[in-house]
């Protein structure tokens, strides 16, 4: 039911002229041990886009509770942004273009293994982006 609620928000994310939306999901990462990053597969449009990103939204779920102390970031090729929760938007993306993938990097800091350990269930992000204007 969530998941439909989340397809349904697409549109609202790309209403106006000169801008679209992306959305793409990946099933998720085990992590099994604290102070190692794990990445998620990169999760990319379907189809080519030219623009630059406004607002990305994103979700995740766990399969289990949430290690304390846990760490994830939403990362770019050239940036990345510290998420706050297991679902929210973000304007930390302004400006990169949206071509470019997007990939969840998980990280419970400190040593030793995770009991029980880390496991991401899937990853899903909605990407809004402007076209550029065109001066013709």
């Amino acid at each position: 039911m969530r998941y439909l609620a989340w397809l349904i928000a697409l549109p609202l994310f790309a209403h106006a002229v000169g801008e679209g939306a992306w959305q793409a999901s990946s099933i998720g990462i085990t992590l099994n041990n604290r102070g190692v990053s794990a990445s998620s597969a990169p999760l990319a449009s379907s189809q080519p886009v030219n623009g630059l990103m406004t607002l990305v939204a994103w979700r995740y779920e766990l399969n289990g509770p949430t290690p304390a102390g846990l760490v994830v970031r939403l990362c770019s090729q050239t940036r990345c942004v510290e998420l706050d929760g297991q679902n929210g938007t973000t304007t930390g993306f302004t400006g990169v273009p949206a071509i470019e993938p997007l990939r969840f990097v998980w990280e419970v800091p400190g040593g030793g293994r995770l009991i029980p350990a880390l496991q991401v269930q899937s990853n899903q992000v909605i990407v809004n982006y402007r076209q550029p204007a065109n001066n013709g």
